[in-house]
Parts: structure tokens; C-alpha cells; sequence
């Protein structure tokens, strides 16, 4: 059971980081949402992830630490979003760093192990390595799913896996004809 959920995450990383291939700086990081999503800050977000819950709560905590939690920002979002001073090269080893921490940590524990999560509240802290993967898993996938989004928004990639759907009219489909089938089915239905 352990090499299934494993797997999941990893080929949900795999997803994460071809998502953010081949853009460059500036569309890795301009927001693209009211709220601001952008791929970058997701990345960093999913990174401080795996070392908190699949390094801390097991006692290894990560070998570093990104400046927002330092200084305090990162109550205000700052693991939301890449600084300046953060390149997408950081970040993006940041990530590959923090997950190499967190498949230490499923390599040499079982799903049973103990662990405890020092920011939820008291009396809910004590949790299993086999609930906190799973945990991983669900809160990877949505943070891939705005990934998802916000690539295609840019450019029209869109897919889980590289091969999947490449940009626009790339795979012989009409996607201006299909936007226009369901943009007329959605106003015909306000309009009933």
C-alpha cells in the first residue's frame, strides 16, 4: 500500500514540474487570478508542504528554510508567491530538494509510524505517516489542479502528463469550435 500512495505523489510531482517547463520568468510568476495564483508561489507553497508534513511532523525537519518563515511573512501569503530575489531555478530546486527530504522519510518509515503536527490544534496533532501521505496526495493534487488551470491560461498547455494535450490545434482538434459549442450552450441555457 505504501508503493501505491508513493507512487500517486510522485506522479503527481512529475506533473508539477513539466507544468512549469519552458516559461520564463515572468509568466512563472505573473498572477493570474483575482487572488493571485501564480505557478511559481503554488510550487513554493507545495514545497514548504512536503517538509513540514513529511519531514517536521517526523522529526526531520527540513535542512532549509524559505525567508517568509523567518520573517514571519508567510501568515501573509508569502509562500504564495516568488520574490524577486527567488529565481524560478531556486524554486524550482526547492522543490526537488523538499521532495527528496519527504521520500526519505516514506522510504525508511512504515505507514503506522507516529508522527504530530505542531501547528494543528492540541488534541489533533498526533496523526501516521499512511494518513499524512494521503493527506499529501489530495492537497498536491489541487494545488496541481490550479497549476493545470493557470499553464493553460498561458499558453494552452493542458494535461496531466506531457503527452497528454499539447497547445492549441497541436492535436488536430478544433478548440476555438469547441469553445464556441459550449459558450452557445451556455448562453442558450441563461437564457431559458
Amino acid at each position: 500500500m505504501k508503493e501505491i500512495l508513493w507512487s500517486a505523489l510522485r506522479g503527481n510531482r512529475d506533473a508539477f514540474l513539466w507544468k512549469l517547463e519552458s516559461l520564463g520568468e515572468y509568466d512563472l510568476r505573473r498572477p493570474m487570478t483575482r487572488t493571485g495564483t501564480n505557478l511559481l508561489g503554488v510550487m513554493k507553497h507545495v514545497a514548504a508542504e512536503e517538509y513540514g508534513y513529511l519531514g517536521e511532523v517526523f522529526g526531520r525537519p527540513a535542512p532549509e528554510r524559505l525567508a517568509c518563515f523567518e520573517d514571519g511573512t508567510v501568515w501573509e501569503g508569502g509562500d504564495m508567491w516568488a520574490t524577486p530575489d527567488e529565481s524560478a531555478e531556486y524554486i524550482n530546486g526547492f522543490y526537488r530538494r523538499a521532495s527528496a527530504h519527504a521520500d526519505e522519510t516514506i522510504r525508511t518509515l512504515d505507514l503506522d509510524s507516529p508522527g504530530s503536527v505542531p501547528w494543528w490544534n492540541e488534541g489533533d496533532r498526533e496523526t501516521t505517516l499512511g494518513a499524512i501521505l494521503a493527506m499529501m496526495i489530495s492537497e498536491t493534487s489541487r494545488h496541481l489542479g490550479q497549476v493545470d488551470i493557470v499553464r493553460e491560461l498561458i499558453d494552452g498547455a493542458a494535461g496531466g502528463r506531457r503527452d497528454a494535450t499539447g497547445l492549441p490545434d497541436s492535436d488536430g482538434w478544433d478548440w476555438d469550435a469547441w469553445v464556441a459549442r459550449l459558450e452557445t450552450a451556455a448562453r442558450t441555457a441563461a437564457d431559458r
